[in-house]
């Protein structure tokens, strides 16, 4: 009885995580071995393909009764065919048992070695962006999972553009962007493999504007209470309206960048953007605005839009046609809409006075989405006006220009020999269709 009580003890037991589908150039997981009995005395992992292998990992080891290590595969050393195999996880333990144990691996999962990046060909792109401005970068993906284009520490989704591989990818660079930063094509496959190429696009400087604003008593007294209700009594205006300016602001960023998460993959735009009639802008995108209060400076902060008056809760129109990603209060921005346009593109209207929409709503070109107010940290009556591409804002003027549009984003997309985007382009190319597919989740809404 002893001596089979002995005998029946459990193996140690293995424990990949996560399991791996495919093995690639360079495979990391990590395996977990728990003996319930004694102690762990060795573990092998090894690749098991067609009477042969490799073995990856010899670890003696006295580490008690439980291991926990990470296992890297450089598959491309190991001398393996592209195809089918097995990874398997062989360990023992120092526990004594009468008769020793059938052979056989503590866990075992089969896989696909898969050791050829993916293929990526840079098919046109917009020739040069400025800094706040926006572009297209159009290119081929072969053996690809995912691909993105990356500017500086920014990644901007790929869509799929008709047959062969082709995807579209909408660029939007921040104001201060670093020109000489490279943009580039990044693309992995399942397996890990990955790829890049550079973007032939010149990044060119543009100069913005500042401006100076005086914080009238006044209106720290009516702004402060009404966006930080939560505010001690004892707290000056001043701390106040700070915390608003800084921290409410990130948060408003923030929430822009959800709603990116939000968009189709495909062009649901029509034409060039349209700005509201009889608007004038009194503040433009990117001005650095410096505060005084009391005669001093207090802060410094870029606007990020532009601001356009009409008359007192004048309506909102749509800049064109999308679906609504976000309606409702969003900080320094009071009641605020978001329209997704697809690939991506989205336009934020802010200080709304009232909305007439929700999020999910479809709407067409020109449509009311609310009325002008005051709400957030407007200092008048007006419409706060973005355009963001997958969340970074970028200058409107572009997009409300019909010609900047056919040069900018048409162009590269015929140059790659696809259709155009959102029925801009000359009357001669009018019969190409335009590029069309279900609405779907953002390539990266998982990751975020």
């Amino acid at each position: 009885a002893y001596l089979g009580w002995r005998q029946s003890a459990p193996p140690v037991r293995a424990v990949v995580i996560p399991p791996p589908r495919f093995i690639g150039l360079s495979t990391t997981f990590t395996v977990v071995l728990e003996a319930a009995r004694g102690r762990i005395a060795q573990a092998e992992v090894r690749i098991a393909q067609g009477g042969g292998g490799a073995v990856v990992l010899t670890q003696p080891t006295s580490a008690g009764s439980r291991l926990e290590t990470s296992v890297t595969i450089q598959g491309a050393t190991l001398g393996l065919r592209e195809g089918a195999a097995t990874l398997e996880v062989w360990a023992r333990d120092d526990y004594w048992r009468p008769l020793r144990r059938t052979d056989a691996p503590a866990a075992s999962i089969p896989v696909t070695i898969d050791l050829t990046p993916p293929s990526i060909d840079v098919l046109a792109a917009t020739q040069y962006v400025s800094q706040g401005g926006g572009g297209i970068v159009v290119f081929r993906l072969r053996g690809g999972d995912a691909a993105e284009v990356r500017a500086g520490t920014l990644a901007f989704p790929s869509f799929p553009a008709g047959d062969g591989g082709a995807r579209v990818a909408l660029i939007g660079l921040p104001w201060d962007f670093r020109p000489g930063t490279p943009l580039t094509v990044a693309a992995h496959d399942e397996a890990g493999n990955a790829a890049s190429r550079g973007v032939p696009t010149e990044v060119r400087t543009r100069h913005f504007r500042s401006d100076r604003i005086r914080l009238a008593e006044s209106f720290l007294e009516t702004k402060v209470p009404e966006l930080l209700p939560q505010r001690p009594p004892t707290q000056p205006l001043l701390d106040g309206f700070l915390l608003i300016n800084r921290d409410l602001r990130r948060q408003a960023e923030e929430e822009k960048r959800r709603a990116a998460l939000r968009t189709a993959s495909h062009a649901l735009w029509e034409g060039a953007f349209v700005q509201p009639r009889n608007t004038k802008v009194f503040s433009n995108f990117a001005e650095m605005r410096t505060y005084f209060y009391g005669g001093r400076e207090v802060d410094r902060q870029v606007h990020l839009g532009y601001d356009l008056a009409s008359f007192r809760q004048s309506p909102v129109p749509a800049a064109n046609k999308g679906v609504v990603a976000f309606a409702g209060p969003m900080t320094i921005y009071g009641n605020a809409v978001i329209v997704d346009h697809g690939l991506g593109l989205q336009t934020l209207y802010g200080h709304l006075s009232s909305a007439g929409v929700k999020a999910g709503d479809s709407v067409e070109k020109g449509q009311e989405l609310g009325r002008t107010g005051t709400t957030g940290l407007a200092m008048g009556d007006h419409l706060h006006f973005e355009v963001l591409v997958d969340g970074v804002s970028i200058t409107p003027v572009e997009w409300w220009d019909a010609k900047w549009i056919r040069d900018h984003i048409d162009r590269p997309l015929e140059q790659a020999g696809l259709p155009t985007l959102g029925g801009t382009a000359p009357r001669a190319a009018a019969a190409k269709r335009t590029l069309a597919g279900d609405p779907g989740r953002h390539p990266r809404a998982s990751r975020r």
